[in-house]
């Protein structure tokens, strides 16, 4: 299947950010692209006095991207929203997959939530404001099996694990990672997700500037079960494809069999 990342820089016009959306998945689906990823909050990434309300997923979101899904007739990973939380100060940060009918196909709530406190530096709790996920999810999506995760969850191996002990053969990341993490980070993480769990990874994220004082690191990409990065973005809003082969990886999971191999389980 030939999937596509699409990197996007969203700012606080939704109208705006939605726009570009869809003109980087027509980008997509004339690329050949049978699947394609858009970032962690692709609608909006701006002051949090403008944000939208918050949407059921069948709101004005999953109703945007059910009929690009449709028209395009293509699967679409819309990145993440804010989905109505469960209560009134907390929000879910959801990810939706939609079929080429454009019906819903799975639901994703970002389970792992960035809080940090490091005195006299930066002081940041997201779960003030989000709600965590609980439920792991592995989307079927013609003949992969892909599990779901967003942005921060990278952090966190055994997520990915199970999502591989589940079924998994593509992990897809979207994200609105950091610059000055993501230099350092981003390529290394994915690349070690894609390796200890011998799945393609296929992460599309953020680029550039957005108020206030977030710089995101961009370099989508997606990276092979060996751990070799097909395709990666440059440093602009577009669209990046490559194709995976499920052979490749049924080879490389043969070859090198360390998940049949392995003696720990998680408890």
């Amino acid at each position: 299947m030939r999937v596509a990342v699409c990197q996007l820089n969203a700012r606080d016009d939704r109208a705006e950010n939605l726009r570009v959306a869809r003109d980087l998945l027509d980008r997509a689906a004339a690329a050949g692209a049978e699947l394609a990823v858009l970032p962690e909050y692709v609608d909006y990434l701006g002051p949090a006095r403008g944000a939208p309300k918050p949407e059921p997923v069948d709101g004005e979101f999953g109703g945007f991207f059910a009929d690009a899904a449709r028209e395009l007739e293509m699967w679409i990973h819309a990145g993440s929203f804010h989905e109505v939380g469960p209560d009134p100060e907390r929000t879910y940060n959801t990810s939706l997959v939609f079929g080429p009918d454009g019906a819903l196909a799975s639901v994703y709530r970002k389970i792992h939530l960035y809080d940090v406190e490091i005195p006299g530096r930066v002081s940041y709790h997201e779960s003030r404001t989000v709600a965590p996920g609980t439920e792991t999810v592995v989307a079927a999506v013609e003949d992969l099996r892909v599990g779901l995760s967003i942005c921060y969850d990278l952090r966190f191996p055994e997520l990915y694990r199970r999502l591989a002990t589940s079924g998994a053969n593509v992990l897809v990341v979207p994200a609105a990672f950091m610059a000055h993490t993501g230099r350092d980070h981003w390529e290394v993480l994915l690349r070690a997700r894609a390796i200890e769990n011998q799945c393609y990874v296929v992460a599309a994220g953020q680029i550039g500037d957005h108020d206030p004082g977030r710089t995101c690191y961009g370099r989508s990409m997606i990276v092979d079960p060996w751990g070799t990065v097909l395709a990666q973005a440059p440093d602009v809003v577009g669209v990046t494809v490559a194709d995976l082969d499920l052979d490749r990886l049924a080879t490389v999971r043969a070859e090198l069999p360390s998940l049949a191999n392995r003696r720990l389980t998680s408890s």
